[in-house]
């Protein structure tokens, strides 16, 4: 395990570097000059060239990748273009109230979903598993803007049950009453492709060998399913819950724009708003990173949900 652990950690070097000239690229030479965003349309070229020093923007290119470099090494990406805040600072206060969200999103989407493909696999092929699957592709074609506007609406505006925005201070205040109605309709959306999704996996492991002689030695069809098919088909399902982890931090963004929630993707949707590019640019590095990290851990899992597993 440990020189598994070393050698996957050793070729997530080349990878960064690449995600870090990516970056480097598209914001220095395809983004444009930011001092003329920055200055304004009625700017003259004195000032335009303050803000380029400022900037660091008129040293050579080689100057400014190592610069950029740096940052990434140190996790230091200087201060906002927009706010004069520093980088890290809003990363880390923004960090909270997306995780607030999207960990008891994820929990109850990933728990639901696993009950409820079990129990479409007992019914499977017959009118309940069709009326089942029919719903699912009706809630998938539903816009989640839609979602957003008639829960608000109908639970919020006319029932009164949640507020329609807002954040407060406590994490007990903000996950039973701020975060409960955009936690409901996360999961309103994700959960029909979720389910369709963790049915196939169940139903594909329901034709292996495996499930065959298990009804064969005479075990219950609910033993079969809920311990036997369900800890096969645990692995795809860790796989999917891992590999979606970090792109839910910028997934989430229309949830937290039409709740007020100061989290991450509100905060992306205002950088760019702002062409405030070091806070773009802290946010792409990490979810990268995040994403390298979050894989390596499904690999040591795997290991952890099925013993016969070996890492090489």
């Amino acid at each position: 395990m440990p020189a598994y652990l070393m050698r996957r950690l050793w070729q997530m070097l080349p990878t960064m570097l690449g995600v870090v000239l990516l970056v480097f690229v598209l914001f220095n030479w395809v983004g444009g000059d930011p001092a003329y965003m920055l200055a304004g349309k009625m700017a003259d070229a004195g000032s335009i060239a303050n803000i380029r020093r400022q900037l660091g923007v008129d040293e050579p290119i080689y100057v400014q990748l190592g610069i950029f470099i740096r940052q990434v090494a140190t996790f230091d990406f200087g201060l906002s273009w927009a706010t004069g805040e520093p980088v890290s600072h809003i990363i880390a206060s923004r960090l909270g109230p997306s995780l607030t969200v999207l960990l008891p999103m994820t929990v109850l989407e990933t728990v639901i979903g696993i009950a409820l493909a079990l129990a479409v696999g007992f019914t499977r092929g017959s009118l309940t598993d069709r009326l089942v699957m029919a719903a699912c592709t009706v809630g998938m074609s539903v816009s989640m803007l839609v979602y957003i506007i008639v829960f608000q609406y109908g639970l919020a505006y006319r029932l009164g049950w949640f507020p329609v925005q807002g954040w407060g201070e406590g994490l007990g205040e903000n996950l039973l009453r701020y975060s409960a109605l955009p936690i409901v309709i996360g999961l309103a959306v994700s959960l029909a492709p979720t389910l369709r999704l963790f049915r196939s996996f169940v139903l594909d492991e329901v034709g292996q060998d495996y499930v065959r002689t298990a009804r064969a030695k005479g075990l219950s069809e609910r033993r079969v399913m809920w311990v036997h098919v369900l800890r096969n088909a645990a692995i795809p399902v860790l796989t999917y819950v891992m590999s979606n982890l970090p792109a839910l931090l910028i997934g989430a963004f229309l949830l937290e724009r039409f709740f007020g929630i100061p989290g991450i993707g509100r905060e992306v949707i205002l950088a760019v708003e702002r062409s405030d590019f070091p806070v773009i640019k802290a946010i792409t590095v990490y979810v990268a990173a995040a994403t390298m990290v979050f894989n390596l851990l499904t690999d040591v899992l795997y290991q952890a949900l099925d013993p016969r597993v070996s890492l090489k």
